[in-house]
């Protein structure tokens, strides 16, 4: 299994690029999000790598962040998610954006994303929301997007709850339930708290 690659990029068109290693060109697909990073056309650049072995062919998958790779196998792992869905994914919303959905459980946006309807969104969600949203996992996607883009308050609060005690399945069901009407991470938490105080009762 590749891990990564490290080479001369030779060319780069949506959704494929080339790295030159060693003398030989390895063709790549790859979200839209790692095509914003990639360097001009021969510079030396390092991708991190998935490859699928099928029985008519063998495709690799480059990413510029691990953390974007390992949220596309977590997507290949969703029942009716291949390849091309993970990608289409990964160019419509960044990590962030995408943990962001999980939390507040906003189906409508990932509708949006080209090729998923609303039962694909919806499974996305039931199956990718706990596995996603962990303390671990969490700081990892943050860490895959740029230092001056913070995270949103609804993971703010997410986040908060689980450093409190709460495990991340609560935390993030009790941030959703608490919906978009309250304003900033501070009052989020605070309603949160009622609510899985309440349950506590």
């Amino acid at each position: 299994m590749i891990a990564y690659l490290k080479g001369r990029l030779l060319e780069k068109q949506p959704p494929v690029m080339v790295l030159e290693v060693n003398g030989v060109g390895y063709e790549l697909e790859a979200p839209m999000t790692t095509f914003y990073d990639l360097p001009d056309n021969g510079v030396e650049t390092m991708l991190h790598v998935h490859m699928v072995v099928r029985e008519d062919a063998q495709k690799l998958y480059g990413f510029t962040r691990r953390p974007q790779r390992e949220l596309f196998r977590s997507l290949l792992k969703v029942s009716g998610v291949g390849p091309r869905v993970a990608l289409a994914i990964l160019s419509s919303l960044s990590a962030e954006e995408f943990l962001s959905c999980m939390a507040s459980e906003d189906v409508d946006r990932l509708t949006h994303v080209p090729g998923i309807g609303r039962k694909t969104a919806q499974r996305l969600l039931v199956e990718m929301r706990d596995r996603v949203l962990t303390e671990t996992d969490a700081t990892t996607l943050r860490a895959a997007q740029p230092e001056t883009q913070g995270p949103t308050p609804v993971q703010d609060a997410v986040s908060a709850l689980i450093a409190l005690g709460y495990r991340p399945p609560q935390a993030s069901r009790a941030v959703s339930e608490v919906g978009r009407e309250a304003e900033g991470s501070e009052e989020i938490i605070k309603q949160a708290l009622k609510l899985l105080s309440g349950r506590a009762a």
